[in-house]
């Protein structure tokens, strides 16, 4: 049955008609007026904490949303999801991250499979082929261990194990050194062969259907420049494949017992929990890589059980809904304070934009209201000294997700201390604010005269009422960063549903692939060229020129 338009429905219009009070309300007298606004509106789950009570909200907000998740259907949708069904209309197929970090001797069956045996025995086989990498015994052709891995994808393939690795760091194997290709750009692939020796290297070409353009244009590459010293009889000691097209696989001179499968119901951007994770698993070991398993179903079990008003992912999509929609809010930051935490702003793009940046609706209709802000970021502290400018004093209201350890994974001294401060005051300072008062009394203590004081205090007011969250854990860990990363792709997953549009297709990706394959033998003179715009045969016949000069 068609679902009724988001702006229709009654708690909708409810929202609608509180959101009018609520953008008089500023954070300073929210906090003045609620002594207990910081415990009623904190909620932990899995080893994580958010605080959300730096958002222009009061219960009465939280309430009203949480009734548009009910009448929007957030907790049949979670439950058909966690039970299989194929909630991915547009590709017939189920939607099952959440199965891939289920423990051993969970059962869910679709479509006649055994998910959850399936699962457990493609990581029996990382794990056994990982703990050889890591130990020495699997070498290159020459007898050498391995000492750098090569993983070769690009979207998902590429973001969430770079994103993981990257991130836990501090737990990598000090002999493996980790490179990440993507882009078809030849300048990525050429900066990372630099690094490497031929017969100390594995690569890892992590390719569903082992046909993606970028992905096999670049496997092809690295394929060369190892051939060039070795025989294609040693290609099989230097290359694995995340895949299920075993002909591929073997065409291209990778012993099929080296390929890691997946499955149809595991989109790209939640892919770094199945085999597209063996870059993960090679660096921090098969424990560690578990323990991040475990992290992320510890926080899919307080999805799927916990009260919507308790509900961490639930409460984090309200209140990003809540922003993006009554607020007008276009966009979202998010600042890790954690250098290892450096690639978590790109992760989230994908994940967020390419899930839920859509303009029709499960059922084809238009939805009618705007969707997916944009989510861009950098790491704290490097960010106040970059874009935080724009954020307290630019004319858009950007909300912003602080994200820090408690503890640090290093012990230098002073460091963490420094850091945690910044992040507290910018959140607080984004909440308060500077009146044009507060100017002026630190301006009359500056011997400036009152000409001069009147002339700096607008360059000096910061507005204030700027939304945040703060999302804390005790360490950056295995099992937190699982955590953390599911709390986000859940969050996700409701906005989705409150939008009612598909968030686990992609199709906005394609039309440009399709036009570059046509273009692509355009420029190699392999086809005639087609009649485009001016624009594009001005910028083909351009690139054809240059490529004789």
């Amino acid at each position: 049955m068609r679902q009724p338009a988001l702006s229709a429905t009654a708690s909708f219009q409810a929202l609608e008609s509180h959101a009018a009070t609520a953008r008089q309300w500023t954070l300073r007298d929210l906090f003045a007026q609620d002594a207990q606004r910081f415990p009623k509106l904190t909620v932990d789950a899995a080893g994580l904490f958010l605080d959300y009570s730096k958002n222009r909200l009061d219960a009465t907000t939280v309430e009203l949303l949480l009734d548009l998740a009910r009448e929007r259907g957030v907790e049949q949708q979670r439950d058909a999801m966690f039970a299989g069904e194929k909630i991915n209309l547009t590709e017939q197929r189920a939607v099952l991250h959440t199965a891939l970090r289920m423990p051993r001797g969970n059962k869910l069956v679709v479509d006649g499979q055994d998910v959850g045996r399936d699962v457990h025995a493609v990581l029996d086989h990382i794990k056994d082929f990982t703990d050889r990498v890591r130990s020495g015994a699997w070498t290159g052709h020459t007898g050498k261990a391995i000492t750098d891995v090569v993983n070769i994808g690009i979207g998902g393939s590429d973001l969430g194990p770079k994103m993981v690795c990257l991130a836990l760091r501090s737990y990598a194997h000090p002999r493996l050194k980790m490179h990440f290709v993507s882009n078809v750009d030849g300048h990525d692939m050429d900066a990372v062969l630099d690094q490497v020796n031929p017969e100390t290297t594995l690569f890892i070409v992590a390719s569903k259907t082992f046909v993606t353009a970028e992905t096999m244009l670049n496997a092809q590459t690295a394929r060369n420049w190892f051939l060039r010293g070795a025989g294609e009889d040693a290609l099989a000691r230097h290359f694995v494949a995340v895949s299920t097209n075993t002909d591929a696989v073997k065409a291209f001179g990778i012993d099929p017992a080296n390929m890691f499968p997946f499955w149809d119901w595991v989109g790209g951007r939640y892919s770094v929990w199945s085999s597209i994770g063996l870059a993960v698993a090679l660096s921090v070991g098969f424990g560690y890589f578990s323990d991040f398993l475990a992290g992320a179903h510890a926080l899919d079990e307080h999805f799927r059980t916990a009260p919507l008003a308790e509900n961490m992912p639930v409460l984090l999509a309200l209140v990003g809904f809540w922003n993006r929609q009554f607020l007008g809010c276009g966009s979202l930051s998010i600042a890790p304070y954690h250098q290892d935490l450096s690639r978590f702003p790109a992760y989230l793009q994908q994940l967020d934009m390419e899930s839920n940046g859509k303009r029709v609706t499960r059922d084809g209709a238009d939805v009618g209201v705007p969707t997916c802000p944009v989510v861009w970021g950098e790491c704290g502290t490097n960010a106040q000294h970059a874009y935080f400018q724009l954020l307290h004093q630019g004319t858009d209201v950007t909300p912003i997700d602080f994200i820090a350890a408690l503890r640090a994974t290093h012990d230098l001294a002073g460091h963490h201390d420094a850091l945690l401060a910044n992040c507290f005051a910018q959140s607080e300072a984004f909440m308060t604010g500077k009146t044009a008062d507060e100017v002026r009394a630190d301006l009359r203590g500056q011997n400036l005269s009152a000409e001069q004081i009147e002339a700096l205090v607008p360059h000096k007011t910061f507005p204030g009422n700027r939304p945040s969250n703060t999302i804390l854990m005790d360490q950056l860990t295995p099992p937190l960063l699982g955590a953390l990363i599911a709390l986000y792709e859940h969050k996700t997953f409701v906005q989705g549903v409150l939008w009612n549009v598909n968030s686990f297709d992609q199709w906005g990706v394609e039309l440009g692939k399709v036009l570059a394959k046509n273009i692509h033998a355009e420029l190699t003179g392999e086809i005639a060229p087609e009649r485009h715009d001016s624009s594009t045969n001005g910028l083909i016949v351009m690139a054809k020129a240059a490529q004789h000069l």
